[in-house]
């Protein structure tokens, strides 16, 4: 919530404050974004392995980042329609596939990805 008595820079300053919190909550707790990080982890020791281009580098961290965010979303989402709604409905569990299908689409968007950028490199490997 937002301090009357802030000015333009401690306001900033106190929203990168609570973006980090989130950041540290999200890295902490929550097994689907342990999982991307992980990887996360593997594509760049592949980027490493293989000395993808820059452009390569560009596109693989992009779709790490929409994965992770989508991940980040889909749990926003999620907590936001337990605290509403904490019985099961049919209403909130369809909100909750829904938001499934965020980083769903981000994960199959990053497999698309990663085979341009690892599947001819594989292939000159045979």
């Amino acid at each position: 919530m937002k301090n009357p008595n802030d000015g333009y820079l401690r306001g900033r300053l106190r929203s990168l404050k609570y973006a980090f919190k989130g950041f540290y909550i999200l890295i902490t707790t929550e097994d689907s974004i342990k999982a991307q990080l992980f990887f996360a982890l593997i594509a760049t020791i592949l980027g490493f392995y293989f000395n993808i281009s820059s452009t390569e580098w560009c596109l693989q961290f992009i779709v790490i980042g929409l994965v992770l965010v989508a991940e980040a979303a889909n749990t926003a989402i999620e907590e936001l329609a337990d605290f509403v709604h904490p019985e099961f409905h049919v209403k909130i569990g369809l909100v909750k596939d829904i938001a499934a299908g965020i980083p769903t689409f981000a994960a199959l968007i990053s497999l698309i990805v990663a085979g341009f950028i690892y599947v001819p490199k594989i292939l000159l490997l045979f």
